[in-house]
C-alpha cells in the first residue's frame, strides 16, 4: 500500500474532526474522498501530507511510519484549490521551483520541466506569467510544479473547486488521463459524487469525521452501504419507504402487479431524459425515463399512473442502518 492510514482521530478544541479514520491507498491508484462540507476529507489530506498532526493513530507512506515526519520529508506533492503561484515568476519558473531549491543541475532542471509542461499541454506559456494564464491553465502549471519533484504520492485538495463547470469536466477528464500517463499514486479531496465517479479508481465517502464506505465507483453507486451513502452519490426518490434511484423506477398508466397509485403533477423535459414528478402517497417523488416513453404516454399534469420498482433495481430501505 502506498498510504495507509490507522486509527486517527483529530479534534479541533473540543469538536471532532476525524474519528478512528483507517484508509489504505493503493500504489499507483486515483482515490477520491468523497462527501459533504465539514465531513473531514480535507482534514485527513492534510494528516496525510503532515500539514496537520493527528490527536492519534498513524500514517504510513510507503511503508514509512510518516505520523510524525514533515510535510518536506514525506516526499508527497499537494495542490491546494487556491492554486499558489509565484506571480513574479514566469510558468518555467514556477514549475522548477522546488527543482532550484534541490539544487539540481540546470540542464536536467530544463529537460524535466519542459517534459512536464508538454504533459500538462503549456509548452507554449513556458515564459507567461500566472496572471496571463486561464484558471485552468493555471491549474494545471500547480499540477505540473507538484510532480516536478517526484513525489510519491499526490495529494489534491479540492484542485477544481474555483472553476466554473465546464472547465471542471474539461479538466477532471485530463486528470484522468494524466494519471494513467504517469501512474503517480493519488488521493483527491472533492464534494462532487460526478467528479468522483468518473476520475476516480476508489471512493472513500466520509461524513461526519468517519468513513462510511469505502469501494469502486461502481460498486458504491449500486450498493450503497446507507441510505446517507445513496442520496449523496446521486438522485434518489423515495416510494413505499424505500429509496429508489429514479431512473430504476416503472411508470404506467395502465395497472402493474405490485404498483402504487399516484398523481403526475409535473412533467419537466431535460433534453433527451424527462423528469416525471408525481405524487405517491402523500409524497413527492420523481421519475426519469426517456423522452420517447414519455411522448408515447403523453403524461400530462393530473393523469393518474402507477409507479414501482422496476424488476431487478436496487433499493434501500430507509431503515437501513
Amino acid at each position: 500500500m502506498a498510504i495507509e492510514v490507522r486509527d486517527v482521530n483529530k479534534s479541533f478544541g473540543t469538536t471532532p474532526v476525524l474519528r478512528e479514520v483507517s484508509v489504505d491507498v493503493a500504489s499507483g491508484s486515483l482515490t477520491a474522498l468523497l462527501g459533504p462540507s465539514g465531513g473531514g476529507k480535507s482534514t485527513l489530506l492534510r494528516v496525510i501530507a503532515g500539514l496537520e498532526q493527528p490527536d492519534t493513530g498513524t500514517v504510513r507512506i510507503s511503508g514509512v511510519d510518516a505520523t510524525r515526519l514533515s510535510p518536506q520529508r514525506r516526499n508527497v506533492g499537494f495542490v491546494f484549490q487556491h492554486y499558489a503561484a509565484f506571480k513574479h515568476l514566469s510558468v518555467f519558473r514556477n514549475v522548477a521551483f522546488g527543482l532550484e531549491i534541490r539544487k539540481r543541475p540546470k540542464d536536467e532542471i530544463r529537460k524535466r520541466v519542459m517534459e512536464l509542461l508538454e504533459l500538462v499541454h503549456l509548452e507554449k506559456m513556458a515564459d507567461r506569467y500566472p496572471s496571463q494564464l486561464s484558471g485552468g491553465q493555471r491549474q494545471r502549471m500547480a499540477l505540473a510544479r507538484a510532480l516536478a519533484v517526484e513525489p510519491e504520492v499526490l495529494l489534491l485538495d479540492e484542485p477544481f473547486g474555483a472553476l466554473d463547470a465546464q472547465v471542471r469536466k474539461e479538466l477532471r477528464t485530463w486528470l484522468r488521463r494524466l494519471h494513467d500517463e504517469v501512474h503517480v499514486t493519488t488521493v483527491f479531496v472533492t464534494h462532487d459524487q460526478e467528479e468522483a465517479i468518473e476520475v476516480a479508481d476508489t471512493i472513500v465517502v466520509l461524513a461526519n469525521g468517519e468513513v462510511v464506505q469505502v469501494g469502486s465507483p461502481a460498486d458504491v453507486y449500486d450498493n450503497p452501504a446507507n441510505p446517507f451513502v445513496m442520496r449523496f452519490l446521486g438522485p434518489v426518490t423515495e416510494i413505499g419507504g424505500s429509496l429508489v434511484r429514479p431512473h430504476d423506477i416503472e411508470i404506467s398508466v395502465d395497472p402493474i402487479e405490485g404498483g402504487t397509485p399516484a398523481t403526475v403533477s409535473r412533467v419537466v423535459r431535460l433534453g433527451f431524459e424527462v423528469r416525471v414528478e408525481v405524487e405517491v402517497g402523500g409524497q413527492e417523488a420523481w421519475v426519469q425515463v426517456t423522452r420517447e416513453f414519455a411522448d408515447r404516454l403523453g403524461l400530462e399534469p393530473g393523469d393518474a399512473v402507477v409507479v414501482r420498482p422496476a424488476p431487478g433495481a436496487r433499493s434501500l430501505a430507509l431503515s437501513a442502518v
